[in-house]
């Protein structure tokens, strides 16, 4: 809770705050490319835990004939801070897609093709076809391209999801969390919890703020000078009142004080809320009435890898479908409709379609159960802001740096 951000461009850059056309699709035991010119090849990733594992890894090798792939676990900061400041460890970040203008700004990226990509066919409209009622960089579409005709890509999108609320439905009742302000309600105080990334909370806030009346921002992922005042001003009064229990900026910690009861309301990961339930502890997601937070992690190809082949072919893997049955079975989503190829039908029906559970219980889902907000459609429609790299980011970070040592 005490680390600093730097406002200058350089050091921000580097810390970076954490956070084929054809179409074809492959069966689960192909290979993704010729096991000749892939078998002098490696390809060595880094990103957080949610994609790099090691079952994807192995899988992946197997399947396309690469000679080794190895993965580093590693958060946004860490993992920016390491490709900015020259390390060569790595041909590809899975990076988070708000995150991108600093790897585009430095000339770190390698734009892929998307003729480069058997499986670029099947991806789901939200990353081809823009919103005419926002501006382009205000969505995941005005992000991840690299060019206007959409023929290559910064980022080859592969998780994405809508940020929510969790809560405790022992001590919550569903109309309590229904909305970003439940964050800063004083009946919580001292139990509600709230991300330590600013390009998260200061949204939330502002998402906050406008419901209760103390602000009008269109875009909460692209604040102005003024807006930033306001709604760090509001935290550090929010701050000072012991409203936090917790500035959480990791999985398992969020797991842990969810679980622990010591935070009963947060800004949350879905697929927390659900390793809080397969503990067997009460906790929900809630529909926030303001709407959720829209993000997308995908593949960037470094440019100085010297495997870019075979960096190029794990994107192109991850859209194949197999690997993303492990993060939809988490509660993320997979950008690729080949998803529904490979899944069992009635999981693809509860954790896309807004189906009740079918089967033997896991990991606290019981039969008859249903995904905490709806189908992926429902959830789409309610989406509040897409995260992106504001306009005024360096003055973001200054003002963030206030609100931490307050």
């Amino acid at each position: 809770m005490t680390t600093r951000f730097d406002p200058s461009r350089r050091h921000a850059l580097a810390q970076g705050l954490a956070l084929g056309a054809s179409g074809a699709l492959l069966p689960a035991g192909a290979a993704l490319a010729q096991t000749g010119p892939l078998a002098k090849q490696q390809l060595r990733t880094i990103g957080l835990s949610v994609t790099v594992q090691e079952r994807i890894l192995s899988d992946f090798k197997a399947k396309s004939g690469v000679a080794k792939t190895t993965g580093t676990a590693a958060t946004f900061p860490d993992a920016q801070t390491r490709i900015l400041s020259g390390a060569k460890d790595f041909d590809v970040w899975e990076i988070i897609a708000e995150r991108l203008p600093a790897l585009v700004m430095t000339k770190n990226v390698y734009p892929v093709p998307t003729a480069a990509l058997k499986n670029w066919g099947n991806i789901r409209d939200t990353f081809t076809r823009p919103n005419a009622k926002l501006p382009a960089k205000a969505q995941i579409t005005g992000q991840i391209w690299a060019d206007a005709a959409q023929t290559s890509l910064y980022m080859v999108p592969t998780v994405y999801n809508y940020d929510s609320i969790g809560y405790n439905p022992s001590v919550l009742s569903a109309q309590e969390a229904d909305s970003w302000t439940a964050l800063f309600d004083k009946k919580w105080k001292g139990r509600s919890g709230l991300n330590t990334d600013p390009l998260i909370a200061i949204g939330q806030a502002i998402l906050a703020m406008n419901s209760l009346g103390l602000s009008d921002v269109k875009n909460p992922g692209n604040p102005g000078k003024k807006e930033i005042d306001e709604a760090i001003k509001f935290l550090i009064a929010k701050k000072k009142e012991g409203q936090f229990r917790a500035l959480w900026g990791d999985f398992g910690e969020l797991v842990n004080l969810l679980a622990s009861g010591e935070m009963v309301v947060c800004d949350a990961w879905q697929p927390a809320v659900m390793a809080v339930k397969a503990q067997g502890r009460p906790c929900k997601y809630a529909t926030p009435k303001e709407g959720y937070r829209a993000w997308a992690i995908g593949v960037t190809v470094l440019a100085t890898t010297p495997h870019r082949e075979a960096a190029m072919a794990y994107a192109d893997y991850w859209l194949s479908g197999p690997p993303a049955i492990t993060v939809s079975e988490q509660g993320y989503y997979s950008p690729s409709t080949n998803i529904k190829q490979v899944m069992a039908p009635e999981k693809y029906a509860f954790w896309y379609e807004g189906a009740p559970w079918v089967g033997a219980p896991e990991r606290g889902i019981r039969e008859g159960d249903l995904r905490d907000g709806g189908s992926l459609a429902q959830r789409a429609a309610q989406v509040a802001y897409w995260h992106q790299w504001p306009d005024a980011y360096d003055y973001l970070i200054q003002k963030w740096n206030e609100f931490l040592t307050a």
